[in-house]
């Protein structure tokens, strides 16, 4: 299965933060997104940005903000007040279907899509009660938190499966995404993929990207 209109969304994660606004403008002619990890430390073990840096890079992609925190419900608003255009919240931090769907409510409020997450180990079962309200499903492809981790497979049936389903949904696929297996995602069904160390740590970020998209 092959899902054609693939987008690119390089995380700043693995960017040269000491040039964070030089590091953007080099893939903004070749990506379609462009993601912010945030981490609080708690729900993974590192720690990263809050709204208060990104509000200073400046782009015309539109920013995915991908909320690796325990109460995703109290940081929605600072990432909508600095234009986010898509934000996803992780469903192990979020397990009760009504406060799923008041979060989801409040990033459409504030004119975003909203998109929930699944680490490699959670069945898609986990986010059964919000499969038909989201935008997009991420399935984390390493567990979160840190770069450069060697990609899982083992979660490629859920992208099938969720395809199988969902024909329009936007899948999203983060972690270990490089022109090998970037393949893998988009033959399952992904058409939507995070890559961070593969795209600023290339020599030629054009190539690098295009690559993802099996150029």
């Amino acid at each position: 299965m092959t899902t054609p209109s693939v987008l690119i969304t390089p995380s700043i994660l693995s960017a040269n933060f000491a040039a964070l606004q030089d590091e953007v403008k080099s893939i903004e002619p070749y990506a379609d997104w462009i993601q912010a990890d945030v981490m609080d430390g708690h729900f993974v073990p590192n720690l990263t940005f809050g709204a208060p840096v990104l509000r200073w890079v400046k782009t015309r992609l539109p920013l995915d903000v991908h909320l690796m925190v325990t109460n995703p419900a109290a940081r929605i608003a600072e990432f909508l007040a600095i234009g986010a255009k898509h934000i996803t919240f992780h469903g192990e931090a979020v397990e009760d279907t009504a406060e799923r769907e008041a979060i989801v409510t409040d990033i459409r409020r504030g004119g975003a899509t909203a998109g929930i997450a699944i680490n490699p180990e959670t069945p898609i079962s986990a986010i059964e009660d919000i499969l038909n309200d989201i935008d997009l499903v991420l399935v984390m492809s390493v567990h979160p938190g840190f770069s450069n981790q060697t990609f899982m497979r083992e979660v490629l049936p859920k992208v099938r499966e969720l395809r199988s389903r969902f024909p329009g949904l936007m899948i999203q696929m983060d972690g270990g995404i490089d022109a090998s297996t970037a393949a893998e995602c988009r033959e399952a069904g992904a058409n939507n993929l995070v890559s961070a160390s593969f795209i600023f740590g290339s020599p030629d970020r054009a190539k690098a990207i295009a690559s993802l998209r099996g150029q």
